[in-house]
């Protein structure tokens, strides 16, 4: 049996011993040497080329090396019989936690006015609001939202969830559908988007949304860049009605260089790292799906894809 292994040359580096060691029993292929596609049982991928999947005609199981799925949703070949797996370690939801609450802390602590005035050698204060009354709605409450919720709360923000579908969370207000959303909306200071990419979500931060929110709302996006649109963000900016944004994901990646965000003093950018995958952990979670998988037991973390996550 074999495993291919297809991602960046940096990945590859990373990925190499902690597969190898944790599958003893499987031959692990890192792309572009993939041998003969039909002894390849497993793929582990990560924005694959369109057609390399549909060119592997044994697989059993597909991993995405992260939590998002659209990279492989997007090539129209890819073979849909075959379970998709996302792979969401213990350590990309710490550490996706720690950038939620770093972003939601730069934005409540007026971290953008401050370093503006730096830049200008202006020395002045700022009247600050205590956590608990800066309101914070996580856009996308699963796994990744309800541990960012359970630090901002221990901070001591009031911190509310929103899901496409209606969802139970102790101890926290949750809302769910189209009426769900402009609630939250219209409650919240700081909008952190943590959702799935689907049809239905797509474009979801846009020029209505931020109408709703509170006048100097503030925006935090780490899902996916599809989920922003861009053309809308600088306006919203420049008018007042959002007083910032951290951005981590963007429509294309990388940035381009002349891209408008780069240079936006209410802008923060950061390259994709919000939470990334961590081999040493993320290898038990493979070796469990793989063996589920040869067992005949139910896979984790498959992919429903009537609902796209």
């Amino acid at each position: 049996m074999a495993i291919l292994f297809r991602s960046g040359p940096a990945s590859t580096a990373r990925w190499r011993a902690p597969l190898t060691e944790a599958l003893p029993d499987h031959e692990v292929r890192f792309w572009p040497e993939t041998g003969e596609p039909a002894d390849i049982d497993y793929a582990l991928v990560w924005h694959p080329e369109p057609g390399l999947l549909a060119s592997l005609p044994s697989l059993k199981l597909i991993f995405s090396l992260g939590a998002g799925i659209d990279h492989v949703l997007r090539d129209p070949t890819w073979p849909r019989q075959v379970p998709l797996v996302r792979l969401v370690d213990p350590y990309m939801t710490e550490a996706m936690s720690e950038y939620i609450a770093l972003s939601v802390l730069r934005l409540h602590r007026q971290d953008l006015d401050y370093r503006a005035q730096q830049l200008a050698g202006v020395w002045e204060e700022r009247a600050q609001k205590n956590a608990a009354e800066r309101p914070v709605g996580i856009l996308g409450f699963g796994a990744l939202g309800q541990v960012a919720a359970q630090r901002l709360r221990a901070i001591g923000f009031e911190v509310a969830g929103w899901s496409r579908s209606p969802k139970q969370v102790p101890d926290f207000a949750t809302y769910s559908g189209k009426d769900g959303l402009d609630a939250l909306l219209r409650r919240s200071e700081i909008v952190v988007c943590l959702l799935p990419l689907t049809p239905q979500t797509t474009g979801i931060l846009n020029a209505a949304a931020f109408a709703r929110m509170p006048r100097g709302a503030a925006i935090v996006n780490a899902g996916r860049g599809g989920h922003l649109v861009e053309a809308d963000l600088i306006p919203a900016l420049d008018s007042g009605q959002l007083a910032g944004a951290v951005l981590d994901v963007f429509q294309e990646e990388p940035l381009p260089a002349d891209h408008p965000f780069w240079r936006h003093s209410r802008i923060v950018v950061t390259p994709h790292v919000a939470a990334e995958t961590h081999p040493e952990t993320a290898v038990n979670i493979i070796r469990d799906a793989i063996s589920c998988c040869e067992a005949g037991r139910t896979i984790p973390n498959r992919v429903d894809l009537a609902r796209g996550y």
